[in-house]
């Protein structure tokens, strides 16, 4: 089809869909109560996380949870294809989706394991990182077309990396292989870590000397901004830092388009 710049040029409307969000961190900080209090939302399980939490949930069997990657993929498209009034899915949690994908994907092509897949190094996780695309332009579909929010829940990893010019880092990321992690990363809006906020104090040791050690806030906060030693990200412009609950984001968001709003409307005159 030919490009009419005429007719075929157009301007967004600066006002975000549903988010799709990633939100990874250490286990007990609170990743599934985040999710849990998102509108009306289903879960579906790869591990059983949800504690003393009253969720929805698909179950799947007598397992509850699901136990194949083609169940993941049935019960998204039992939302896209059926009539309900849930406004958000959560998938808690990936990493425990990914080892089902690769046991999906060495089935279907006849492989021993995902790292002796295909004919070349590392063609086996290149073909899920493929697969995890397939996924996500599932769940962008069913954001758009049943207006669903999207809430992937991960655990995090320490990756060591080579910075261009710099000496080798370490990283906070997602808990899956580093390809599938990039791939989620640049699609979703926002990928969150969950942390307990501390304070570096200065304790005296004695002789003269003294030590930093970290105090615990007794609070939980989600990092909405990244950096060489964390994945983390935001297409919204919110706070670096805002309270670990899904009201305090959706508010954040808020604010956001509402401040967005304002400086479009002074520039415009």
């Amino acid at each position: 089809m030919a490009v009419n710049l005429d007719n075929d040029a157009e301007q967004t409307t600066g006002k975000p869909g549903p988010p799709m969000v990633v939100l990874s961190g250490q286990s007990g900080v609170g990743k599934t109560t985040f999710a849990a209090g998102a509108e009306n939302c289903v879960f579906i399980q790869t591990e059983a996380g949800e504690g003393l939490l009253k969720i929805t949930r698909i179950k799947f069997d007598a397992d509850k949870i699901a136990t194949k990657y083609s169940q993941v993929t049935e019960a998204i498209e039992a939302l896209q294809n059926q009539e309900h009034d849930y406004k958000t899915l959560v998938i808690d949690s990936i990493d425990h989706l990914e080892p089902l994908m690769w046991e999906h994907l060495c089935t279907q092509n006849n492989w021993p394991a995902i790292d002796r897949g295909g004919a070349g190094y590392g063609v086996g996780y290149a073909t899920a990182a493929g697969e995890w695309r397939v996924l996500l332009k599932k769940l962008i579909k069913l954001r758009k077309t049943k207006g669903m929010a999207i809430v992937l829940i991960a655990h995090c990893q320490t990756r060591n990396i080579d910075e261009p010019g710099e000496s080798q880092i370490t990283r906070w990321d997602l808990k899956l292989h580093a390809k599938s992690s990039a791939v989620i990363t640049e699609t979703v809006d926002c990928v969150f870590f969950a942390k307990h906020k501390v304070r570096n104090t200065t304790e005296d040791t004695g002789y003269g000397g003294s030590k930093t050690i970290q105090k615990d806030m007794g609070q939980r906060v989600l990092v909405t901004q990244g950096g060489p030693h964390l994945n983390a990200k935001n297409r919204y412009g919110l706070p670096a830092e805002i309270p670990l609950s899904w009201a305090d984001f959706m508010s954040a968001l808020g604010d956001s388009i509402k401040s967005t709003t304002k400086e479009k409307v002074k520039a415009n005159g």
